[in-house]
C-alpha cells in the first residue's frame, strides 16, 4: 500500500444478478471478478432464496474470500456483491458487504458504491432515537433509513430514503423476490443493466456483464429506480430535475479500459486525451512510453498524434496484492521498484515522453523519472493526461488531504524540478472536456473546486 497512497482510490463495485430460475451466486461471483480493480480490500456475496437470504463475506481479493463449496452453499435466483476499497483505519471486516439487515417486515441486503456527505448527520439523529449501528460505513445509514420507512412497500421506502441522501451512490438491493438498483439524482457513481437469457444484471461497470455472458442494455438514469421480480423490469425517473455530474475519473483511471459508462468507452476516451496532450504539449523524443496500467492508452494515443514511436519502457509486476509485506524503511524508498522496472533496452540514449493518468503525492512520479534516468534516458518529458489534481473528493474516493495534494502547494513548474523531469505537461480542462466528450456533464471538482452540491469542509482539506 506504500505506494498505492500516490494514486487516487475508488470505494468499490457493486454488481447484481437476477435469474428466473437456478442459482446466481456464480454469476455474481465472476461479476466481482471483472470489478476487482475498483477494490481489493474485502469481497462479499449476499444471494435470495425465496426471501431467505444467506451472505459470506472476508477480507481480501474475490478469489480469496470465495471458494466453490462456499458458493455452492449460497443458493438463490437473486444475488448481489460487492467489491470495496476503504479509507485507512476502515479495513474491518464489520464493513464489508453486501449488509444484510432484519428488521420488522422481513429482510433486505444491500451494496454501496459511493459516500454521502450527510451521513454524519444522519447517523447521530437515529442514534439519538436509540438506532444501534454495527459499523462505521454509510451503507448502514441507508439500510436503517430504509427500515425505518418500510411500511408495506418496500419502493416507497426506497424513494422516501433517497430524498433525504446527499452524496454519491449507486446501490444494489435484494428484497422479497425482487432485486433493486439506484442510481444518485447526479449520476455521480456509475450502474448499468444487462440481460441475458434468463434474467438481468445490475452492475458498475459494463466489463462485468461481459464476464457474466450478459448483453449491454443501458445506463440506469441519474436518479433512477430500477425494479426486477418475475414480472420483469419496472423503472421509477426521477421526478427532479437531474443534472448529470458524472466522476470524470472513471474514465481517467478507475474503470476498466474495455467499459463503456454513460455511452463513453473508457479506451478512448484515454486514447483521445493523449492525443489532445500531444497537441497541447508537442516535444522532440525518441520513444513515447506510458506507467501501466491506466497510462498505457493515453500514451498509444500521443505516440498516434505525435508520430513518435510508442515503446514498452516500463514493465508491470502484477502479483502483488493485498497480503505484500510492508517493507523496512529503507526499502519503502525504493519501492516502486518492487511494483515497476525499466526495461532499459527500450529507454537507454533516448529522449523519452513518459505519460501517467495523474499526479497526486508526486513521490511516484519523482521515483520512476529517477529510474528511467538511472537506465540511461537522456531525457525524460512528463505528460499527465488528467489537469493538476488540487482539491479533496467526498463522493467515494480516499483523497488525500489538500495539503498532501501536490498541484494544490506548488505551481507546474516547481512540480517539475520536484520530480526531475525535463518537462511536464498537465492536460487541460479543456482538454479533458473534449476527450471525455463535451456534451456530457461530469464532475471535476478534484480539479476546479467546483462541487456539484455543498460538501463538509474538514481541517487540512
Amino acid at each position: 500500500m506504500f505506494e498505492e497512497m500516490d494514486k487516487l482510490k475508488e470505494e468499490c463495485g457493486v454488481v447484481g444478478v437476477y435469474a428466473n430460475k437456478g442459482n446466481v451466486s456464480k454469476m455474481v461471483y465472476y461479476g466481482l471478478y471483472a470489478l476487482q480493480h475498483r477494490g481489493q480490500e474485502s469481497a462479499g456475496i449476499a444471494v435470495s432464496d425465496q426471501g431467505k437470504i444467506s451472505h459470506h463475506k472476508g477480507m481480501g481479493l474475490a478469489p480469496e474470500v470465495f471458494e466453490d463449496k462456499t458458493l455452492d452453499s449460497l443458493s438463490g435466483n437473486i444475488g448481489i456483491g460487492h467489491v470495496r476499497y476503504s479509507t485507512f483505519g476502515e479495513s474491518l471486516i464489520e464493513n464489508a458487504q453486501p449488509l444484510v439487515v432484519r428488521y420488522k417486515r422481513g429482510n433486505i441486503a444491500l451494496a454501496h458504491n459511493g459516500s454521502l456527505v450527510n451521513s454524519e448527520a444522519l447517523r447521530e439523529i437515529m442514534e439519538d432515537d436509540g438506532v444501534v449501528f454495527q459499523t462505521t460505513i454509510d451503507t448502514e445509514v441507508i439500510a436503517n433509513l430504509i427500515a425505518r420507512y418500510h411500511n408495506k412497500d418496500i419502493i416507497k421506502s426506497i424513494k422516501n430514503t433517497i430524498e433525504v441522501l446527499k452524496g454519491a451512490y449507486s446501490l444494489v438491493i435484494v428484497s422479497e423476490d425482487k432485486l433493486i438498483g439506484v442510481r444518485d439524482s447526479l449520476g455521480l457513481r456509475p450502474l448499468c443493466l444487462g440481460k441475458f437469457e434468463d434474467g438481468y444484471v445490475l452492475a458498475s461497470e459494463s466489463c462485468a456483464l461481459d464476464t457474466i455472458g450478459a448483453e449491454f442494455v443501458r445506463d440506469v438514469d441519474p436518479g433512477e429506480i430500477v425494479i426486477i421480480d418475475e414480472n420483469g423490469i419496472e423503472t421509477i425517473k426521477s421526478d427532479k430535475w437531474c443534472n448529470r455530474k458524472m466522476c470524470v475519473f472513471e474514465y481517467i483511471y478507475f474503470a476498466r479500459p474495455d467499459s463503456t459508462i454513460d455511452g463513453i468507452n473508457v479506451y478512448l476516451s484515454r486514447s483521445e486525451a493523449g492525443k489532445m496532450l500531444a497537441r497541447e504539449a508537442p516535444v522532440e523524443a525518441d520513444v513515447v512510453i506510458g506507467v501501466p496500467d491506466s497510462g498505457t492508452p493515453a500514451a498509444i494515443g500521443y505516440a498516434e498524434e505525435s508520430g513518435i514511436p510508442f515503446g514498452i519502457g516500463l514493465i508491470k509486476n502484477k502479483y502483488i496484492g493485498r497480503t505484500f509485506i510492508q517493507p523496512t524503511q529503507a526499502l519503502r524508498e525504493q519501492g516502486v521498484k518492487i511494483k515497476l522496472n525499466v526495461l532499459k533496452e527500450n529507454v537507454e540514449g533516448k529522449r523519452v515522453v513518459m505519460v501517467d493518468d495523474s499526479i497526486v503525492r508526486g513521490t511516484t512520479s519523482k521515483r520512476i523519472v529517477d529510474m528511467l534516468k538511472k537506465a540511461g534516458a537522456k531525457e525524460v518529458h512528463v505528460r499527465v493526461s488528467s489537469p493538476p489534481v488540487k482539491y479533496p473528493c467526498y463522493f467515494g474516493i480516499d483523497t488525500p488531504y489538500r495539503e498532501n495534494l501536490v498541484a494544490a502547494n506548488y505551481t507546474t513548474d516547481e512540480i517539475r524540478d520536484m520530480i526531475n523531469a525535463d518537462t511536464l505537461h498537465f492536460l487541460t480542462i479543456k482538454g479533458l472536456s473534449e476527450a471525455t466528450g463535451e456534451k456530457k456533464g461530469y464532475c471535476k471538482a478534484c480539479f476546479d473546486g467546483n462541487y456539484p452540491m455543498e460538501v463538509p469542509r474538514v481541517e487540512g482539506n
